[in-house]
């Protein structure tokens, strides 16, 4: 393959915004104006392959910055081989700077002109519990009695539900959509699996690796006085307290073999986004040489304890045990990998996975479960979290 890069303006005036880029069928990953858009597929690569098949394509550009990159989605299980996209033309925005990339002749013109605005329909919607509401709190009482037995420290139980429309839904409006709601999180889309996550599972630029694990969350409510004292009430919570701790101790753990150093903050700060609020902890270090990939790193940290538990392998077990479905990429981490192992990954959470005609999205929502646990608090706070991924689907 070979692959040219210019600036972004040797091809328009205005630079288009990477949801229009991405539209219904192409791939996206930004955050606050910052990210990748692409149309077209170049090629598919296994993740543990993408870096040196990047390193092997012929690279003619004239952004001392740029490198040829690739995006996708780990899926949940831990050593599960994920598939990555090289898209055909791929724009590329970065603070004071934007490029496209394009792999063997594809067409920039084309992949650049304005898509067709989604058109407003009013179609009627149905939402289903695809796992009877009964079998997630029996499964969160499951993990929450193995935590108090000793058998693990926290396990994060989810449930699924189904919207079904009784026509196709338009992946381009509901990305709009996000963006003016979530414009903070990590908005994603690839081969139908969309969403907007809060969370940075890994990021490398250059030799700096950060992370910045979240776990606890309480609603927002929209009054400002009323979410500053829930947020103060999570941050005073012992049992979101721990499940944070434990969160951030084994991100921590996994990186340190990794890297000369690595800091992180001495609190928890809030975190906040439209519908929750979290607990957060940012690290940041430096690697050691050679340095290992982006995804070498995801692979060491998918799944956090965030989405999986701890220990992880004895949480697994009781999540394919008790929960009653196949998480498939939800709680893997999506984002992207360049020629030189740079990349930004978040954790696959607040996500919708789509059907191939469009008609329907699973959307999955979990919690972490620790001794002092309630089934039912816990259900409360996966309805809290699926609200991102509806509010942004279903239009009456």
């Amino acid at each position: 393959m070979h692959a040219v890069t210019r600036p972004l303006s040797e091809f328009v005036d205005i630079a288009p915004d990477l949801n229009d880029i991405a539209a219904d069928e192409g791939v996206l990953f930004v955050r606050g104006g910052i990210g990748l858009a692409g149309r077209g597929v170049a090629a598919r690569v296994n993740d543990h392959d993408a870096v040196a098949v990047l390193a092997d394509i012929e690279h003619d550009s004239t952004v001392e910055q740029a490198a040829v990159l690739a995006v996708g989605v780990t899926p949940f299980r831990p050593g599960a081989t994920a598939e990555l996209v090289i898209p055909e033309v791929c724009v590329v925005k970065r603070a004071g700077a934007a490029w496209v990339t394009a792999i063997d002749g594809a067409d920039v013109s084309a992949a650049l002109e304005p898509p067709e605005e989604p058109t407003p329909s009013a179609p009627q919607w149905r939402i289903e519990q695809t796992v009877d509401v009964d079998h997630y709190l029996t499964a969160v009482a499951t993990a929450r009695d193995a935590v108090r037995r000793g058998e693990l420290t926290k396990a994060v139980i989810a449930r699924p539900i189904q919207v079904t429309a009784d026509a196709p839904i338009s992946i381009h409006a509901i990305l709009r959509r996000l963006k003016a709601t979530f414009s903070s999180s990590y908005r994603f889309s690839v081969d139908g699996f969309i969403g907007a996550s809060p969370e940075l599972l890994v990021e490398v630029e250059g030799a700096v690796v950060r992370s910045h694990p979240l776990a606890g969350t309480t609603p927002r409510t929209g009054d400002v006085d009323n979410d500053a004292r829930l947020a103060a009430e999570l941050q005073a919570s012992a049992k979101n307290q721990i499940e944070h701790r434990v969160v951030i101790d084994d991100v921590h753990d996994r990186l340190l073999p990794f890297v000369s150093y690595l800091d992180e903050e001495p609190e928890p700060s809030i975190v906040t986004v439209a519908n929750v609020q979290h607990l957060g902890t940012r690290l940041e270090g430096m690697l050691s040489q050679p340095a290992p990939s982006v995804v070498d790193l995801v692979q060491v940290l998918c799944p956090t304890p965030a989405l999986g538990g701890h220990p992880r392998d004895a949480a697994v077990d009781l999540i394919e045990r008790v929960e009653g479905f196949e998480r498939g990429r939800y709680g893997g981490a999506v984002g992207w990998v360049d020629a030189r192992g740079n990349g930004t990954w978040a954790v696959a959470i607040r996500c919708a996975e789509f059907a191939q005609d469009r008609t329907s999205a699973r959307l999955v929502a979990g919690g972490g479960i620790v001794a002092d646990s309630e089934p039912l608090a816990e259900l409360a706070e996966t309805q809290a979290k699926f609200q991102a991924m509806l509010s942004a689907i279903i239009r009456p």
